[in-house]
């Protein structure tokens, strides 16, 4: 009962059971309660795709999914479970080809995109910002893609977000209305979001999404395991990560159809931190890369402990279900049972509602894709136990393993490129410098004539020689009487020299070439994130 060229041996009801290559980019479901056997279910369909040849995405929640990378240890359950179902002479133990990553760098390759990767929309799901302060987001990210701003870690985002509000009045007149207290609310969710560990996210240099498609010499499907553990402590960085990680495949890969077996595969695991409490416009999205995605060759499997947690519009796309046991103490756990057991194409001979409440430890309902893209008849399923190691690595195995990457080195060093925060840096300095240069030619050129500048408010302005060397008449000062309009003078508008002007015009167009060159090259997809095109 060895696994196919075609198919993925799943396990065995009275029959075996098997996911259909061709059919896997369908996407698919893996539900049921904590410690019903969703991670064992993922684990044996990653070793699956993994021998077939298919690179593997997923998220390692509790820290046992990283024992993928390494050969399973004998025990007596496993192998009873082999024989149980038929595949005690065919089943080994063996180590899968494996990368780990991590956000954060600690237990794995370290993860960076850069700002403009993420873009507005997903930054403001990250952030919770109210649909005011997004538009503000959207402005600020509108600007700096016209003026040439590059926006790669947070502290140019800073850099931005001061310089909009300094160009509140002048912005709000091009875009909408752009507030301060606007701007302040973002940059206040900015801190959060650094405390977060947001700064090891943002920056270079940028995931190349090339390193989680690899393949070995001997044809398996590489691995990616992310660790998650300490990410789910900031569990909206986690959803919108993989969100954004899901935008970017389906923004880069082209359209291929649907290939004899997938791309790439994508475990979601913890769905439900994808969908709680998003805005209407960011599911309408989701669920249309979820549907699109396919055609690109990538199959998606959301993991979560209910199917209600799933909206309908996303449900209905996951075609290779996985349902383990689900408890029903209270009214929502029923709903949840009831709503599960009506997404299965029925099987007379099964009670499925009653059945998912009596599934054990090791046991799912299992249906998935046949034929021309029918879901098959459900059935209680034995799962397969996993060719490799239940369990986590040790620290000293994982250091192992990361040493010998073929990414070693490649994403360890942090790069600071030249972008928006030294750039408008230098747009502060070079201004600072061309008033002072002004400021010295007045001086010289009223020392030179004898005259002498007059002093406003904002500066020195150029004097007026011709009346300066002049004695004014003597005429009466006319008596005024006070008034709230004449307690005190009108204020003066700083005027420039036309050499002033003309270098901040020659400044100004130069900056706006460079920005409207870089503004043409720029197109965002449908989360927001950058389209480099092929």
């Amino acid at each position: 009962m060895q696994q196919d060229a075609d198919r993925i041996f799943i396990g065995a009801s009275d029959k075996p059971e098997y996911l259909t290559l061709k059919l896997a980019n369908r996407h698919g479901l893996i539900t049921g309660a904590t410690g019903t056997g969703k991670t064992v279910s993922l684990q044996i369909l990653a070793e699956g795709f993994s021998n077939a040849g298919v690179p593997v995405f997923c998220a390692d929640v509790k820290g046992d999914l990283a024992g993928i990378a390494a050969a399973g240890d004998p025990k007596d359950f496993l192998e009873k479970r082999a024989a149980q179902i038929g595949f005690l002479e065919d089943y080994i133990y063996e180590d899968f080809p494996t990368l780990f990553w991590d956000l954060f760098g600690e237990q794995g390759h370290p993860i960076r995109a850069t700002v403009s990767e993420m873009g507005p929309l997903l930054l403001s799901r990250l952030m919770d910002l109210n649909p005011t302060q997004e538009g503000v987001l959207n402005i600020a990210f509108k600007l700096a893609d016209d003026e040439g701003l590059l926006l790669l870690d947070l502290k140019d985002l800073q850099a931005l977000l001061a310089h909009v509000a300094e160009r509140s009045s002048e912005l709000s007149g091009l875009y909408g209305n752009v507030t301060k207290a606007s701007v302040g609310a973002i940059q206040r969710q900015l801190l959060v979001l650094e405390r977060q560990g947001g700064n090891a996210f943002f920056g270079e240099p940028a995931l190349d999404i090339r390193d989680m498609m690899r393949t070995t010499r001997d044809g398996r499907g590489v691995v990616s395991v992310l660790a998650a553990d300490k990410l789910m402590g900031a569990p909206r960085l986690y959803a919108t990560f993989l969100l954004w990680l899901l935008s970017e495949l389906f923004e880069e890969l082209p359209e291929i159809g649907d290939p004899e077996k997938p791309k790439l595969v994508f475990f979601f695991d913890e769905a439900h931190l994808l969908f709680s409490e998003a805005p209407k416009a960011l599911l309408e999205k989701v669920e249309r890369v979820v549907r699109l995605i396919r055609s690109k060759g990538v199959g998606v499997y959301f993991v979560t402990q209910n199917p209600l947690d799933v909206p309908d519009t996303v449900l209905a796309q996951l075609g290779n279900r996985v349902q383990h046991a689900l408890r029903a103490y209270t009214p929502r756990e029923q709903k949840a049972v009831k709503a599960a057991a009506q997404t299965f194409r029925p099987n007379p001979d099964l009670d499925t509602e009653r059945t998912i409440m009596e599934l054990g430890v090791g046991e799912a309902l299992v249906s998935m894709l046949e034929g021309k893209g029918v879901p098959s008849i459900v059935q209680r399923t034995l799962i397969r136990p996993p060719s490799s190691r239940l369990g986590v690595l040790s620290a000293e195995e994982r250091a192992e393993m990361l040493k010998a990457s073929p990414l070693a080195g490649v994403y360890d060093e942090t790069i600071d490129r030249h972008s928006a925060f030294e750039m408008l840096q230098q747009r502060a300095e070079e201004s600072v410098m061309l008033e002072e240069r002004q400021r010295m030619r007045e001086e010289q050129e009223a020392a030179r004539r004898g005259g002498v500048p007059r002093r406003t408010r904002s500066g020195f302005e150029i004097p007026d020689f011709d009346r300066a060397p002049r004695p004014m008449p003597q005429v009466p000062e006319p008596v005024r009487t006070p008034s709230r309009t004449t307690s005190r003078p009108p204020a003066t508008r700083p005027t420039r020299s036309r050499t002033d002007s003309v270098a901040d015009a020659a400044v100004k167009s130069v900056v706006r070439s460079l920005g409207s060159a870089l503004g043409r090259a720029l197109a965002r997809g449908v989360l927001g994130s950058i389209k480099r095109g092929s």
